[in-house]
């Protein structure tokens, strides 16, 4: 008995559905042509698979810093760090560095602060409406390894610290 219910369970059982041979499509033909509904299919119809998505595109300014056209200028990387900031004391001696170095629209500075280590300054935007991303002696934060622009990150995260980009 309880070979003949088994025998009647597997009978039902195929081929699953996605390992079937797809069903022909239909001929489309060319444009104010009917597809001829007595011509043979030519054989299994293939499955179409959409194109393979490439990498997201990069634009250009945004793999390689490089010198500023329209700005931030120092001081106005400076005056950040002074005011809403808080970063950087009035008192402080700073001198330039490099930069602004600018991809896309981010930047990266480096400020000589006299008495303590080069102070790095990641920050994005219009130079008019400019707002820090990070400072300090390390700025390869979370937010520039993921948002920030390749040349960015190359610089955040890949120099060698003294090296002088571009050189």
């Amino acid at each position: 008995m309880l070979l003949a219910v088994l025998a009647g369970t597997l009978a039902g059982c195929g081929t699953p559905p996605e390992l079937r041979q797809p069903a022909a499509l239909p001929s489309i033909g060319t444009p104010g042509t009917t597809p001829s509904a007595s011509a043979p299919p030519t054989g299994p119809a293939t499955p179409l698979t959409p194109p393979a998505a490439g990498p997201p595109t990069t634009p250009a300014s945004d793999l390689v810093a490089g010198p500023c056209p329209d700005g931030p200028s120092v001081d106005r990387v400076v005056a950040l760090l002074r005011g809403p900031a808080g970063v950087l004391s009035r008192s402080v001696a700073v001198r330039a560095g490099d930069g602004p170095l600018c991809a896309g629209d981010w930047q990266y500075t480096v400020l000589r602060v006299t008495g303590h280590e080069e102070l790095q300054v990641v920050t994005r935007g219009r130079p008019g409406d400019l707002e820090l991303v990070t400072a300090g002696t390390d700025v390869c934060t979370i937010e520039v390894r993921v948002a920030g622009p390749p040349g960015i990150r190359a610089l955040a995260c890949d120099a060698v610290p003294g090296a002088v980009p571009g050189a």
